[in-house]
């Protein structure tokens, strides 16, 4: 029976709000420098109206700088989630 007075930590698998808003800021962040830099390659390389070819640069870029950074962020919140985990016992 529990005590009324004491509260006990709920155990979660998910990560802290915190971790998980930093997560989420980190990903857009790199979706942003993807797209940035998938832009500047393609009109870099191209002259004349390249409005197509940048736009894909703009899109592929933007989607593997997200996606590369997703893969860490979940990485990074299950390693952290495990070190809790340790530190707990």
């Amino acid at each position: 029976m529990s005590n009324p007075g004491s509260q006990d930590r709920q155990l979660s698998a998910l990560p802290s709000p915190l971790a998980r808003a930093i997560a989420f800021a980190a990903i857009c962040i790199a979706g942003l420098t993807g797209g940035a830099i998938g832009y500047s390659l393609v009109s870099v390389q191209c002259s004349g109206s390249c409005q197509v070819g940048t736009g894909f640069g703009l899109l592929i870029g933007s989607l593997s700088g997200a996606i590369g950074m997703s893969i860490v962020a979940v990485l990074v919140l299950r390693a952290v989630g495990e070190w809790r985990e340790i530190s707990d016992k």
